[in-house]
């Protein structure tokens, strides 16, 4: 099967007198196989991170598309990955708050010499009338906050501690977890209610009945979410200005300097077409 990459030896035979430059992607399953099914109708190869087979399900199954399951740990791996496969240049997609990721990346790339683009959707500067930014998670500071009814939308990785702080100042807590072993766990295993928690995907972009429905039931006054251009957070965005329910946004952390960012896949890949040989 084309999705694993137990059988990259016969592939880097196949390339080994290759024409095509390579290229490797890590993201998520939203930009990552669109951007892939780009690079491959140029004629690209590509080899796409993933870090589970559910996520490999998402992307084409077409020749030169090379999926590896498996979490890249440090800038070490990435200097191997780099060289094993003969890699030319490294696409970042992977989530803005995947900040460990994206420093390894970096810093493989550069004592490899290799081209490292990144790529994130747009977001919203500013505060709005309906939503404002926060600087981190325990960021809320409103007078009115007491007894009201808060829903943490922010991943499983800090969920306890952040619901510990804001039930000290006698917030209702909610949480929507994601429906992955992980999140479960660290869901049910925290300080909030097993009642207030519920094990949701997110829906798909316009169509947010369950979101909208559970906030409803919960008589959700405030969201936490994090400013990451995902789905999920138009979807909490879109519910915000529906409802007079008030969405706080954690403000993205401070990158590191990377020249060529993008946020427009065929502007990546234009100029990654176009330019590629020039700045190499």
């Amino acid at each position: 099967m084309v999705h694993f990459s137990f059988l990259f030896k016969d592939i880097l035979m196949q390339n080994s007198e290759k024409c095509h430059e390579n290229v490797w992607i890590l993201s998520g399953t939203s930009d990552g196989p669109i951007i892939a099914d780009k690079l491959l109708s140029l004629n690209y190869v590509v080899f796409v991170s993933v870090i589970s087979y559910k996520a490999s399900l998402v992307y084409p199954k077409k020749d030169k598309l090379h999926i590896i399951t498996r979490k890249i740990l440090d800038e070490v791996e990435v200097r191997q990955f780099l060289k094993k496969y003969e890699i030319d240049f490294i696409i970042d997609a992977t989530h803005p708050f995947a900040t460990q990721i994206s420093a390894n990346l970096a810093k493989g790339c550069k004592k490899s010499n290799k081209m490292l683009f990144r790529f994130e959707r747009q977001t919203e500067v500013k505060s709005s009338m309906n939503s404002r930014f926060v600087d981190n998670l325990k960021g809320i500071k409103i007078t009115d906050i007491k007894n009201k009814n808060l829903l943490l939308a922010i991943g499983a990785r800090s969920l306890n501690e952040v619901a510990e702080y804001y039930m000290r100042m006698e917030v209702n807590i909610f949480a929507r977890v994601l429906a992955t072993q992980e999140s479960i766990s660290k869901g049910f295993s925290s300080c909030i209610s097993n009642s207030n928690i519920a094990i949701l995907n997110p829906s798909k972009f316009g169509e947010n009945k369950l979101e909208y429905f559970l906030c409803k039931n919960w008589n959700i006054d405030y969201i936490l979410c994090r400013d990451s251009g995902s789905y999920s957070q138009m979807i909490w965005e879109e519910i915000s200005k529906r409802t007079n329910i008030k969405l706080f946004k954690l403000r993205r952390p401070i990158e590191n300097k990377i020249k060529y960012v993008f946020s427009d896949y065929d502007m990546l890949v234009k100029f990654i077409s176009n330019n590629l040989k020039n700045i190499v």
